[in-house]
């Protein structure tokens, strides 16, 4: 059988952090993320076609291959693998740059699934990370695993600098997402967090990580919401997203378990233990946005979402 010379794969967006853990901790988004094409190529290099889609003037896709995420995912791939072919990309962007969603990440591991597919002996998803890491370190200056590792596995994953975990999570779990018209460069958001915290706030917010993990893996609701509480983040960053705390507020007035930033924003998540609560405060989240005069999209679904896969 030959081997095949294209694949094309798909890679949904993704709330990094889920408030409480901080470059630990996400889970993957229904309804949106970027498309990859990527080609076998003769020459032993990796190339950026075109990239197309949910583009912006203020946060450019750089071409070349070094500085873009998923360029350099797939140059630490023919790194990692020794291959002696290239690939050549296309990427079609259906998450925007700047929104808190994981559109660097989602291009990343995009591109690493349809490159796999064109290996001779194909890794496992999790052999992938290490690559996907590489990409990740392009866009943020920091090699997070937080997007890549749900994108790459689906669901509640949790990542460290060599591993990457799914966890359990019970079915009834919605995230309600709502990305505002607004850019937040993560570098940026990055920035404010610099200043270091006192010792008790750090042993208060394991806390909350534990009741968390903990709810989770016993599909306790009260616990969950219990844990799903970042007091060291969000107060950061929540000055730099115009109308948060109006929307958090309006997700909390709908029942949800709690709500805070997905990734580093501007994008506002909620978790709920019911579809329908979800969906009736997704209105009020985007109304909220509204009245701070931002236009708003926003992603209903299970907490135990989809993972990249290729494409027919």
């Amino acid at each position: 059988m030959s081997q095949p010379v294209e694949a094309r794969a798909f890679a949904p967006a993704s709330v990094g952090n889920i408030g409480v853990g901080f470059d630990l901790l996400g889970h993957t988004v229904t309804g949106i993320g970027d498309i990859a094409h990527v080609r076998r190529i003769e020459s032993p290099e990796v190339r950026i076609a075109s990239i197309d889609g949910e583009l912006s003037s203020v946060c450019q896709i750089p071409l070349e291959a070094a500085r873009n995420t998923a360029g350099q995912a797939l140059i630490a791939l023919r790194a990692q693998t020794g291959i002696g072919f290239g690939f050549e990309l296309r990427l079609e962007k259906g998450i925007p740059l700047g929104s808190g969603l994981g559109g660097s990440a989602a291009s990343c591991v995009a591109a690493l699934v349809a490159a796999n597919a064109l290996l001779p002996e194909p890794l496992a998803r999790d052999a992938l990370y290490a690559c996907a890491l590489e990409g990740e370190f392009v866009a943020s200056g920091s090699r997070q695993g937080d997007n890549v590792a749900p994108m790459l596995l689906g669901g509640v994953v949790m990542c460290t600098p060599t591993q990457i975990l799914p966890l359990p999570a019970p079915d009834w779990l919605h995230a309600a997402v709502v990305h505002p018209e607004q850019i937040l460069e993560t570098r940026r958001a990055r920035a404010v967090l610099a200043e270091p915290y006192p010792l008790s706030q750090v042993v208060q917010h394991c806390g909350h990580l534990a009741l968390f993990l903990t709810g989770l893996a016993q599909s306790k609701r009260e616990l969950i919401a219990a844990g799903l509480k970042d007091i060291l983040v969000e107060p950061r960053r929540a000055p730099l997203i115009p109308g948060f705390a109006e929307v958090k507020a309006a997700a909390l007035e709908h029942d949800a378990l709690g709500a805070s930033i997905s990734g580093a924003g501007p994008s506002v998540f909620a978790w709920f233990d019911d579809a329908g609560r979800a969906h009736q405060a997704t209105a009020a989240m985007q109304a909220a946005f509204a009245a701070a005069g931002f236009d708003s999209q926003a992603y209903v679904g299970p907490v135990n979402g989809p993972h990249a896969e290729l494409l027919g």
